[in-house]
């Protein structure tokens, strides 16, 4: 026990440090809505995903010890690399194979044990496979851990003005869960990743465990859907009127 306690801090230390050299190479942006935060948990945090800099601007700008969802094939190092290929390096990089694969092989080596040190909770494809995404997220939950997850179908087309698709409803089964195992409410904190430089972190959500779980899953899924983009619109403009004036952490 002592041992699995003194490796957690070792992760956390290790966590805190990477997400500060992030910051200061990659990030360097602005924490809004600081008061919002809570003092313990579990909780779990909400976000848009804005393209490949929206995992990296929550884990920098959150002063917390965040375990992201991530996509399965991520933490792989057999599948890892077909899917930076496709997902970052053409994307990004506008490279076409064989200097794609080359690049996201490279890049593979690098990625895996790192996201793997962070925490990352695997989602999978399938929604028997969702269990095990479920279930381990449920087990970093009862333990007063905070979760990551950025909830947006990559499969349907963004709003091209908040650059944000709609969210799909599956973290909401986790308030469920947890509420099946502990007789709590489970908060949800909204999330809001702007382009400009800016983090904003809103009030929390609670799930509804007196409504049924169908009517629940889309009542948290949209409300928490609409506050992300609220809070997203509101920094667009008061970066375009230059009254925003966020704490810096």
């Amino acid at each position: 026990m002592i041992i699995a306690r003194e490796v957690d801090e070792m992760r956390d230390t290790l966590y805190h440090f990477l997400t500060g050299v992030l910051d200061l190479f990659l990030w360097g942006g602005e924490l809004v809505g600081e008061e919002n935060l809570p003092d313990q948990g579990p909780a779990v945090f909400v976000a848009n995903h804005l393209e490949t800099m929206g995992p990296i601007a929550a884990v920098c700008s959150i002063p917390l010890r965040l375990h992201p969802w991530i996509i399965a094939d991520m933490v792989d190092k057999d599948l890892a690399p077909a899917y930076l290929e496709w997902d970052f390096v053409q994307r990004n990089f506008h490279l076409k194979p064989p200097l794609s694969r080359w690049m996201a092989q490279a890049l593979a080596k690098i990625t895996v044990p790192l996201l793997r040190s962070f925490g990352c909770v695997p989602v999978y494809k399938g929604y028997e496979n969702m269990h095990r995404t479920w279930e381990r997220s449920l087990e970093l939950l009862l333990e007063g851990k905070f979760l990551l997850i950025f909830p947006e179908d990559a499969n349907i087309n963004y709003d091209p003005v908040t650059r944000m698709s709609a969210f799909q409803k599956g973290f909401v089964r986790l308030g469920e869960m947890y509420y099946e195992k502990t007789g709590r409410r489970l908060p949800y904190y909204p999330v809001a990743i702007h382009g400009a430089g800016v983090v904003m972190v809103g009030q929390p959500v609670w799930h509804n465990p007196l409504n049924r779980p169908g009517l629940e899953r889309h009542r948290l899924k949209d409300l928490m859907e609409e506050t992300v983009r609220a809070m997203y619109l509101k920094i667009e403009g008061e970066k375009v009127s230059g009254v925003l004036t966020p704490e810096r952490k």
